[in-house]
């Protein structure tokens, strides 16, 4: 029951202008058939399934009713500032909504019934702004399957902005990358919203190709959910608080720090997973990497813990994002089993001459400065 999403894939064809991607078989890896007997063994053990429980489904009413709450506080506010209190918290709060919801949801994680997932995507998706059909391709189809080999893991594109890979070619500004990135990392809800997801449903990117809804169904879908995200954040707040004398210009402010605020935190608590101390490929002209896809993950990414021991209930609030190599192992288990799970992966990985890294966030974050620091300088001339 172990990474169904391209765990067991040798070749595979994500992008029509590259060749297709060949890890080296996994089937006969004891590090494969030890990790899925003791996953399998531990949910035996524990009386459980993979999917959420009835304490997560709590804790999805509690965040749920917290974000409509605040939208409601927001809504009555008969002033600029306790508006613009209740509703970037409001905002901030639909962001936790969704790492703890959206992202299982994607990998069918939250229920067993397929079609509630999706359900679920969607509600929980709307707040945030994001077309969950092309977030959930990007996010499972590529990422999970390329994480960090260039040209194929979506979430490492070379921009304008960041360097992420040592393949990429280098630009002046990437020397202060360093210093700059929270401003990309805050900016990059917004650009997915208003930019990114445009793109993919233009047909400008690889993610459209893979979506279920083509043609003119694909269309009335991402027009009617980007329709609803705005008449649900911008035109009801603006309708209802003119009358207390609240412009439109400060829900629209508003609205973008709320969003900038979420995508800078987001993206500061998963981002240096996939750069603190690890590597990135480029496959040859046939495609093919020297490893299978369970070595890959572990040189591709890390766990990180919130330190002191005290603080360990803010992964609980995480969504499990923290335990991210976990995740990649067992994209297709609830978050409520990471901590277990990271316990066995770290009792296992050494016996089979695989590296499990669990750091705490200050290691994250001075690997992560590193990282961008070292990616910021012009390469080598050969």
């Amino acid at each position: 029951m172990v990474a169904r999403s391209g765990g067991d894939a040798r070749v595979t064809q994500p992008v029509p202008s590259l060749p297709p991607l060949r890890f080296q078989p996994a089937r006969e890896s004891a590090f494969r058939r030890e990790l899925r007997a003791r996953a399998d063994a531990y949910l035996a053990d524990e009386g459980k399934h993979r999917f959420g429980d009835l304490r997560m489904h709590a804790k999805i009413l509690f965040l749920a009713a917290l974000t409509v709450g605040l939208y409601a506080l927001a809504l009555n506010a008969e002033s600029t500032w306790p508006f613009v209190a209740s509703y970037v918290a409001c905002l901030v709060t639909a962001m936790a909504l969704a790492m703890n919801t959206l992202h299982d949801a994607a990998h069918s994680a939250v229920f067993r019934q397929g079609a509630w997932n999706r359900v679920l995507i969607r509600l929980v998706g709307l707040p945030v702004g994001v077309d969950t059909d092309f977030w959930t391709i990007r996010h499972v189809h590529f990422h999970h399957t390329y994480a960090n080999v260039e040209g194929y893991d979506l979430d490492t594109e070379p921009n304008p902005f960041l360097r992420q890979t040592p393949y990429q070619r280098w630009s002046p500004q990437y020397r202060y990358q360093y210093l700059y990135w929270p401003v990309v990392a805050a900016l990059s809800l917004p650009y997915l919203n208003w930019y990114g997801d445009w793109l993919d449903r233009f047909g400008k990117t690889p993610v459209a190709a893979h979506s279920r809804l083509q043609g003119w169904r694909g269309w009335l879908s991402f027009l009617g959910w980007k329709l609803g995200h705005v008449a649900l954040v911008l035109a009801l707040p603006m309708w209802v608080l003119q009358q207390h004398g609240i412009a439109w210009n400060v829900v629209l402010g508003a609205y973008f720090v709320g969003q900038m605020i979420a995508s800078c935190a987001l993206v500061a608590l998963i981002l240096g997973t996939h750069w603190a101390e690890v590597e990135f490929f480029q496959p040859g002209a046939d495609g093919t990497l020297p490893h299978d896809w369970y070595q890959h993950t572990f040189y591709t990414s890390c766990d990180w813990t919130p330190q002191p021991r005290a603080l360990r209930w803010l992964g609980y609030w995480l969504g499990g994002l923290n335990l991210h190599l976990t995740h990649h192992l067992f994209p297709t288990w609830n978050h409520r089993h990471y901590p277990a799970l990271a316990r066995i992966l770290a009792e296992l990985a050494p016996r089979h001459g695989l590296a499990y890294r669990e750091l705490g966030y200050g290691q994250l974050h001075a690997s992560q400065q590193k990282f961008l620091r070292a990616m910021g300088q012009p390469p080598a001339k050969s």
